[in-house]
Formats: C-alpha cells, structure tokens, sequence
C-alpha cells in the first residue's frame, strides 16, 4: 500500500499561471525499494530498439484493459483519436484473456490493447545519440486546433505513479472536444534536450515522421519556453502528444477502462494499424 501527499503548487511561466502537481511518497507499507516513474522511463528508454531504417524493434507501449463487451465501441474511439494525430502513432495489438505480455496477464472477462506510448520517441532520440531529459506529464490546452500551453504539468521525478494517469484519475482532460470543435486540453508530455543537439533533433524527427511516427506538438527555441514553461539552460524544449489520449477520450464517454502506461516493450511487429481492428 502506497501513501502519497499530493501538492498542487502555482507558478509563474511567462503570462500564465500553470499548477505543478508534486507527488510526494512518503512510505511504501510492503518493505519495497519506491522505483520513482523516472527511472521506470530511463530502464524502458534504454530498451527501445526500434530502427528507421527497417521499421523493426521493440518499442514502448501503454495497455488498457476493457471489458470485452465494450470492445466494438471503444476500437473506433481509439481510431479517431489516433487518426486525428493526438499520439505517436496509429498502431495498436489486441490482447485476448490469457495473454500475457511480459509478467502483464490480460484477465477473464476483460480485452486488452496495446498502443505505442510517447516515450517510444525518447527511446529512439536515443537510439540515433541525442540524450533526453524527460521532465513532466501534463496538460496542454488548445485552441482552434493549436496548442497553446501547459495548464497542469506533473514531475516524473516526484512521482510513482505516470502523470498522464494521475491527470486521467482526476477527470482534467477535454480531448473530446478537440476533436469536436478544436479546443481542449489533451495529454502531452515535455523532456529538455541539449541544444547542440537541435539540428540532428530536428532531422530524426522528420526521419520519424516520415516512417509514421508522429505526435509533435512543439519543439522549442534553446533557453526559450515552450508552451509555457522553461527550460534549463542551453537546452530546448520537445512536447509530444500523449498515447493515454485514446483512453481519456473513452473514459470522457464513460466507459471503463483502466490504463497500465508505460507498460512494456513490445515489438512493433506484432501490431497493425489500428484501422485495421475496427
């Protein structure tokens, strides 16, 4: 059983106040060493193998297990969102009960779905030697289709738990009407990146887009904000796109889902755009 004290703090970046959720544990009652979420990233990072060149590897990925009834209904949801571009990509597995992935077994009654999570990108800025700082998980609202900035924003480093399901758990997101009317608040997330590094940053990523990877909603000036919030110095800002968007979409629609982020590697062959499943 895990105890935490959650602390909602205001702060200053440029024009606009954004609360910073600091999560701080302060017992774990099993006796267990508390693996905080950044290192949980820093072990999947380092696992990623995914080439673009081959299009082949292990990526990182999130699963959420539905009832299997609800199955017909929340594919096309996840569709829409990962169409509209509001993750890393359209790819996605389905999980029948049984079936495991790693040491995560997909229960009786329930279905499960494996999506690539947004720190896939991390991995792959690795991969191709440009180091990464992962930094928070929040909100970012937009506006007529444009993001425009960070509300909420919790550390990976103060936390066990991953931010976007913190946010999710809380009813904070309005992806939804994004895809309705263009304003909202969707899940993203932003890692710092040395800005001598900017030029190959830049060409990795159209690199990425160009095999399918996308999910970009900003990529900052060095010792510039980025939608909002700073950065330290001599580095710039990247937000990518949640891949917990599908799930906080069928959650806004009242469906029961229960999301597992960051949950395991998995080789991106064995997934099929998600088109596909619908």
């Amino acid at each position: 059983m895990l105890h935490t004290i959650f602390q909602t703090i205001s702060i200053m970046w440029s024009d606009h106040p954004v609360r910073v959720m600091a999560v701080k544990t302060l017992k774990k009652m099993n006796g267990n060493q508390i693996i905080f979420t950044l290192s949980n990233i820093e072990d999947l990072i380092y696992g990623v193998t995914f080439d673009l060149s081959s299009g082949s590897g292990r990526i990182v990925t999130n699963i959420s297990l539905i009832d299997s009834e609800d199955v017909n209904n929340i594919l096309p949801i996840f569709r829409d969102v990962m169409l509209n571009g509001l993750t890393v990509s359209p790819l996605a597995k389905m999980l029948s009960p049984g079936e495991s992935v790693n040491d995560f077994i997909i229960p009786n009654g329930k279905c499960g779905i494996a999506t690539v999570c947004s720190i896939t990108v991390d991995g792959i800025l690795l991969k191709h030697g440009i180091p990464v700082k992962p930094r928070f998980g929040g909100l970012v609202e937009v506006k007529d289709g444009n993001p425009v900035r960070f509300t909420d924003l919790v550390r990976y480093d103060s936390t066990t738990i991953d931010p976007l399901e913190i946010l999710m758990s809380q009813s904070m997101t309005s992806v939804s009407d994004m895809l309705t009317i263009g304003s909202g608040k969707i899940l993203a997330n932003l890692r710092e990146i040395t800005m001598n590094a900017r030029d190959k940053v830049e060409e990795t990523l159209d690199d990425m887009v160009s095999v399918g990877f996308g999910g970009i909603l900003e990529v900052g000036d060095p010792n510039s904000d980025v939608l909002g919030v700073s950065v330290e110095r001599d580095h710039f800002g990247v937000v990518v796109a949640g891949g917990t968007n599908p799930m906080a979409v069928a959650q806004e629609q009242g469906f029961r889902i229960d999301t597992h982020a960051m949950s395991s590697l998995m080789e991106v062959g064995d997934m099929v755009p998600i088109d596909r499943l619908v």
